[in-house]
């Protein structure tokens, strides 16, 4: 397949991985409809969080890591489905409303990339002094925030082991 972009490799990076808690926080947990502050352990209280760190809104592999996460069903399994990225609540509803299957989601909004910096995925975007996201990255966790399966991004773009998380759901 001839890709009419580059491959990165990433750097190696000290992240979260299976078997630590997550760092906890409280950030605004956006739907279409409004937001609110929102804790990561009060999404945990009634099981498990599959939570998917991803690009800004509108960037290419967001839409396409929401677009296959959609397309697979997983807003009907048994977790608690939730994605993160640097995008304002605004740029999130906008997101929602542009992808109208995306209505079915719900993002935290994380502009200062603080939540990357607690698990240790965070990407400086090349060309851009000053900006950095989150690395794509998903984490299965338990009602106690124990990560119970991990993946980050090692290349750009990279996108999700979808099969495996799906594995994974299924084992629920």
């Amino acid at each position: 397949m001839e890709l009419s972009f580059d491959v990165v490799e990433l750097d190696a990076t000290d992240h979260v991985e299976t078997g630590d808690t997550a760092p906890e926080f409280t950030r605004p947990l956006v739907n279409h409809e409004y937001w609110e502050d929102t804790s990561l352990s009060a999404l945990a209280e009634d099981g498990p969080v599959l939570l998917v760190f991803h690009p800004m809104d509108g960037d290419f592999p967001a839409t396409y890591i929401w677009q296959e996460i959609r397309d697979r069903g997983w807003a009907e399994s048994d977790v608690e489905l939730v994605g993160l990225s640097i995008s304002t609540p605004y740029e999130h509803q906008t997101f929602m409303r542009e992808w109208k299957q995306f209505e079915q989601f719900q993002f935290f909004s994380d502009p200062a990339n603080d939540v990357a910096e607690r698990y240790g995925i965070v990407n400086d975007l090349d060309g851009m002094a000053g900006i950095e996201e989150p690395l794509p990255a998903v984490y299965l966790l338990d009602a106690e925030l124990t990560v119970q399966w991990a993946w980050v991004a090692e290349e750009c773009p990279d996108f999700p082991p979808y099969d495996a998380i799906e594995r994974e759901l299924d084992g629920i």
